[in-house]
């Protein structure tokens, strides 16, 4: 089995997994909600997830007038099948991921990019048989799925399909025959408590065995059906999870480590390349949709986010960046133990390219006008940015969205939006000497004993098996302990 950047693993064909579908209603409350946050009062801005109405308007208008990245970005998305009008859904009542299961979940997100890049494509032709698409796309599923269930990456498909599925929907609220009520409720049914439950419990396992983009994916689709369904309980949680949550997806356990020379350390550097693109992808997808209804988590600790992306960029393209070793427990409490020590950057690919640099590269550059020279490069490069379909057939290549250059390109000072503006964060403080923070170094944080997702201890994710495979290759991850009980539970034996 292949494994792709959203953290299916090589060797995951024996990954355990829960008897049920999950559907839990209103979890995470307690453990999400913590400390008050401050969320704009008045009522969200719609359009408001990864496009606003300024958005729309700028590609439509560059597109007419046939400018240059502009242009680009567009052929990238009319070359794509899934942007035909008249695309057919195959929505399914219960969707499965994880191996070992009748996995069909490449059903759901093909069809979910369908529905994006049709509504996308309306909105910068006028063309309603686009819109007309992508309707009938999200009606066929909102009438029919109604659980998510697999191995634990259930969960992973809750987050990305979750925050995805949002987006497509946000294009068409408003569109005739469009049943926005309908589409609501099975994101607030389907999606999102699956995401709240990770984000509580984390599957009953300690909260360091399941790396940084476990945590994003399920933030992100918090905070997509959120603003979707207008629920401000949920953009608090995800917002309030971002800056001070225990996961490792939290920013300052994602970012552990700030450099003096203003680079900060991606925690998934240790482990691979395609995790770590995935984690940053997703993190400038959080930041901006909360961009967009004036939450500034861009800027966040001195735009923490900001000096991860850089690193990681630089460290994509080949260059040497530091990386600081460090030990994390894995498994669940009463379950099984074990640790997993990341002690440098892995090798990259400089070839390996994801859709993800033109949004936080616009942001910081041209929107802050900030300097991020490394972001400019390696955007540059990925120029004109696809979507989905146009990063290889596997899961891995559906993970964003996408079509940056076209959706988030930007003049130099380019500050309109969004209508709702964030505070801003202070930005001219000199780069704080090297720290560290949260489970990326602290390897004995564990969830409270006895607590458990709906599949039981049966189907702990070990999500360290994709840095199992790394090892032969570049040296990075050892784990030590846990691994030969969990060779006996897929045999079949009780530890």
């Amino acid at each position: 089995m292949n494994q792709d950047s959203s953290g299916r693993s090589i060797s995951r064909r024996g990954a355990l997994r829960g008897a049920g579908a999950v559907a839990v209603a209103g979890a995470g409350a307690a453990v999400l909600g913590g400390a008050s946050t401050a969320v704009a009062a008045d009522a969200f801005a719609h359009p408001g997830l990864l496009h606003t109405r300024p958005d729309l308007d700028r590609m439509a208008a560059k597109v007419r007038a046939g400018t240059g990245q502009w242009q680009a970005g567009f052929a990238k998305l009319t070359a794509n099948s899934h942007a035909r009008s008249g695309w057919k859904a195959n929505p399914q009542r219960t969707v499965y991921r994880g191996s070992g299961t009748p996995e069909n979940y490449g059903t759901l997100y093909n069809d979910i990019h369908a529905a994006y890049q049709n509504a996308l494509r309306w909105h910068i032709t006028g063309e309603t048989a686009h819109a007309d698409t992508a309707v009938a796309i999200l009606n066929a599923w909102s009438g029919t799925l109604t659980a998510l269930d697999g191995s634990a990456d259930r969960f992973l498909a809750a987050g990305l399909y979750g925050y995805q599925f949002a987006n497509a929907a946000e294009l068409v609220r408003d569109h005739d025959g469009f049943d926005l009520a309908r589409f609501q409720k099975m994101m607030l049914n389907v999606f999102a408590p699956v995401s709240e439950d990770f984000l509580t419990n984390h599957n009953g396992a300690y909260l360091t065995n399941y790396w940084a983009n476990w945590d994003l994916t399920a933030l992100a689709c918090v905070l997509a059906v959120g603003i979707l369904c207008d629920d401000r309980a949920k953009v608090r949680r995800a917002v309030t999870y971002f800056k001070s949550g225990q996961g490792m997806g939290s920013v300052k356990n994602a970012i552990p480590v700030v450099h003096a020379d203003g680079l900060a350390e991606w925690v998934e550097a240790g482990r691979d390349q395609g995790h770590a693109l995935l984690g940053v992808g997703l993190m400038g997808t959080i930041c901006e949709m909360a961009w967009n209804q004036g939450i500034d988590l861009y800027g966040h600790d001195d735009n923490r986010f900001l000096k991860g992306a850089q690193y990681v960029a630089k460290w994509s393209m080949g260059g040497d960046v530091p990386y600081t070793a460090n030990t994390r427990k894995k498994g669940a409490p009463g379950v099984w133990s074990g640790t997993e020590s990341a002690t440098r950057a892995a090798d990259v690919d400089p070839t390996m390219t994801r859709p993800i640099w033109a949004m936080i590269s616009n942001h910081y550059t041209k929107r802050r006008g900030l300097s991020a020279p490394y972001l400019t490069r390696i955007a540059a490069k990925a120029a004109p940015e696809g979507g989905g379909g146009d990063y290889g057939p596997n899961s891995g290549g559906y993970d964003q969205l996408g079509f940056g250059t076209l959706a988030f390109t930007r003049e130099a000072g380019d500050t309109a939006e969004p209508t709702k503006a964030p505070t801003p964060t202070r930005t001219d403080a000199a780069p704080p000497a090297a720290s560290s923070a949260g489970p990326a170094t602290s390897p004995s944080a564990s969830a409270p004993e006895g607590t458990r997702s709906q599949g039981g201890s049966g189907d702990l994710a070990v999500t360290g098996t994709g840095g199992i495979a790394a090892v032969a290759g570049t040296g990075v991850l050892a784990i030590a302990g846990g691994l030969i009980a969990l060779c006996r539970r897929q045999a079949g034996t009780r530890p």
